[in-house]
């Protein structure tokens, strides 16, 4: 498929809003090859550096910063250090590799400023999955086996991460409607059904 006909969606989210298994049904209902944590590996081999290091600071601002104390050294995937490193070098890599999957077919993206990285293509749907606090800790409750007190922290703390990277990287506001073609609360029509309603929205956006 030429890279000026795919579908690109991006799918940015509240912490237990489903964004995840809402990205998943879009990638299935389009035909798309669907990247989350697939990202990271990707901007490993596209940097040299090791997955590990992206795993660890995944979607936060300033990330590799604690990693910066390591004497100015880092190990790359080919076993070899390296000191040629910066926080805006390492998001490059990934947003390369944003690039070159989407240049490769339909996608679906979870996160990581895929938006803003895929402004220009012509068939890019952005999305926001937005839930209310309580209904987003039962979700994390019930899928991850912690208590509602753990469920909150694990939210606060991811949400005000996500926002500041999001914020750094885009110079946009995380969440904000402006930002995005649709924002929708999945509490309203359930997971499964608001993956089906933005499968509709998209079809209807592209005429397809």
């Amino acid at each position: 498929m030429e890279s000026s006909q795919n579908i690109i969606i991006c799918v940015g989210r509240q912490l237990g809003a489903g964004g995840r298994d809402i990205g998943r049904m879009l990638a299935e209902q389009f035909e798309a090859k669907y990247y989350d944590r697939e990202l990271l590996n990707l901007a490993a081999k596209e940097s040299g550096f090791s997955e590990r290091f992206f795993e660890q600071n995944d979607e936060k601002k300033g990330f590799f910063r604690s990693l910066l104390n390591l004497q100015g050294t880092h190990l790359g995937s080919n076993g070899l250090y390296r000191s040629d490193i910066s926080q805006e070098s390492l998001f490059q890599f990934q947003s390369d590799a944003i690039r070159k999957a989407a240049e490769q077919g339909s996608c679906v993206f979870l996160g990581r400023c895929a938006d803003y990285v895929l402004r220009d293509c012509p068939r890019l749907a952005a999305v926001f999955i937005t839930a209310p606090l309580e209904f987003r800790a039962r979700q994390l409750m019930e899928k991850e086996g912690i208590d509602h007190a753990a469920a909150l922290k694990r939210i606060e703390q991811g949400e005000s991460q996500r926002a500041a990277y999001y914020n750094y990287y885009t110079g946009k506001r995380w969440g904000q409607a402006s930002s995005y073609d649709l924002c929708i609360d999945s509490s309203l029509l359930g997971i499964r059904q608001t993956g089906a309603f933005i499968t509709e929205f998209i079809r209807k956006k592209f005429s397809l």
